[in-house]
């Protein structure tokens, strides 16, 4: 029997027309569109030739492949036209995971911006007079309750009667500083310490914001040490603004020296020059009835006279993505007027996730925020989760419960940790990572750690309705 030839293999393969007069892609084409299978197609035959010419194919292998050609053809279509976007079950214990899309929504901020979004809304009009609204008074009232009513004025240690502080919202924290910067220090120059000109994710610098923001940064101090007498020397006619920025993702230890928050603060009064504090993170909620002492809050820093804060609302807020910029009156209609605020401004989902978010605090509900429930699980009630799972679970699978530390994560508290109890996995024939990629080949995928050569999978960051579909996974691993 002769041998075919690539050239006479090539001949095997349909043309593209002749796979579309087919009856079950010309039912495809009718639902999916002409374009979508057309694409599919060429795919399809496209990696059917390459296989060929890599000798990976031959007379037998092409009559194969060609008998389920309708059926490769449709799932590619299927797997062109389906969503990338999915959800995920983070069991990585990392709370604010920034791969994942850091905190999740509260099923009550989904359900509000699913009603303003399927309608119209009152997002820019006000409905007492007609006339036209600002979309910040949305969630600047809510603000301004949390933030406000219990604030003391510093140094007069009295309740203040009227609000002082208002917050508005822009896209996400990198844009709040640029807004701030630009707003308050354009061609002038921002003092801050050497030690705090930090990179965060995506390789986006403090240094380079403020660039683009047209202020001139002024370093003082060293990395490690900075004294406030730096910040005084460094003052003059240009300065207009002093910049302090959380190191919210690294610590810096040993022989080091960072002025109080107080001692800025006083700076600033004495020389009448506005103090910005970029938090980061920025969290609503006492850190420290979870263990958390280091991890300043946005109170803490406006009771201690910060005039402007920055901070993201997808971190420890608990919300969307967000930028917010909450302090001086005066110092944020300046940031209302500037052109950027209209760039970089969100939308109406955006104020609907925010407003729900934020209604929860003002009626103490922490627990209806997924991230701070969360933080607030204790190790003994992950435990028994653990367990229960574990029980489940072949013995083709070494499962261990045993002691484990989740964290914050989304540059929040770098150094705090959560005690926990973790899964720990191991299967004889499997690498760790070969589980673990087993696990992010499951639907839905579950993304775990790997440590030590084992699997870790932290149910506190597990919703525990998801606890059956980690079981499942788990016996779909010990099958394969």
């Amino acid at each position: 029997m002769k041998l075919q030839t690539k050239a006479d293999l090539y001949r095997k393969l349909p043309s593209v027309d002749e796979l579309q007069r087919s009856p079950e892609l010309a039912e495809l084409t009718s639902k999916e569109g002409q374009a979508s299978v057309t694409d599919a197609a060429r795919a399809v035959l496209g990696s059917l030739r390459e296989e060929i010419a890599e000798g990976r194919l031959d007379a037998s292998g092409i009559d194969l492949a060609l008998t389920g050609l309708d059926g490769a053809i449709t799932r590619q279509v299927r797997q062109a036209l389906s969503y990338s976007l999915r959800p995920v079950i983070n069991a990585t214990g990392v709370i604010l995971h920034t791969n994942l899309g850091r905190a999740p929504i509260s099923p009550a901020a989904l359900e509000h911006a699913r009603t303003v979004a399927e309608s119209y809304s009152n997002l820019e009009l006000n409905l007492e007079t007609g006339e036209r609204g600002k979309r910040d008074v949305h969630v600047n009232r809510l603000f301004q309750k949390l933030l406000d009513e219990d604030r003391v004025d510093a140094g007069v240690h009295a309740r203040v009667a009227e609000p002082t502080v208002s917050t508005i919202v822009v896209n996400n924290n990198a844009a709040a500083v640029l807004l701030a910067l630009n707003a308050l220090a354009e061609n002038g120059e921002v003092i801050v310490s050497r030690g705090e000109l930090v990179e965060i994710g995506g390789s986006f610098r403090i240094p380079d914001v403020m660039s683009k923001s047209n202020a001139i940064l002024r370093e003082v101090g060293t990395t490690n040490r900075t004294r406030i007498a730096d910040y005084e020397s460094a003052i003059t006619e240009k300065t207009r603004l002093l910049l302090r920025v959380h190191r919210s993702n690294f610590q810096v230890t040993g022989f080091t020296e960072q002025p109080a928050i107080e001692d800025l603060v006083g700076l600033a009064r004495k020389r009448n020059i506005p103090l910005l504090e970029d938090l980061g993170s920025g969290a609503l909620f006492n850190l420290r009835s979870i263990g958390v002492n280091d991890e300043p809050s946005v109170l803490d820093s406006l009771r201690q006279g910060v005039d402007v804060v920055t901070y993201s609302g997808d971190k420890l807020l608990g919300g969307p993505q967000a930028g917010l910029l909450t302090g001086r009156n005066d110092l944020i209609a300046r940031m209302r007027a500037n052109s950027l605020f209209r760039a970089l401004r969100v939308d109406k989902l955006t104020y609907a996730a925010l407003e729900a978010t934020l209604l929860a605090y003002v009626k103490g509900n922490h627990d209806a925020i997924p991230a701070l429930r969360m933080m607030r699980l204790p190790k003994e009630e992950i435990g028994k989760r653990a367990e229960a799972v574990a029980k489940k679970v072949p013995s083709s699978l070494s499962v261990e419960v045993r002691d484990g530390e989740s964290v914050i994560g989304g540059g929040a508290a770098p150094s705090a940790t959560l005690p926990t109890r973790v899964l720990s996995i191991t299967c004889e024939g499997l690498s760790a990572d070969e589980i673990s990629a087993r696990l992010r080949a499951y639907d839905p995928p579950i993304i775990a750690r790997v440590e030590d050569g084992r699997v870790l999978l932290d149910l506190r960051t597990v919703f525990p309705e998801q606890d059956e579909i980690v079981a499942s996974a788990l016996k779909r691993v010990a099958e394969k």
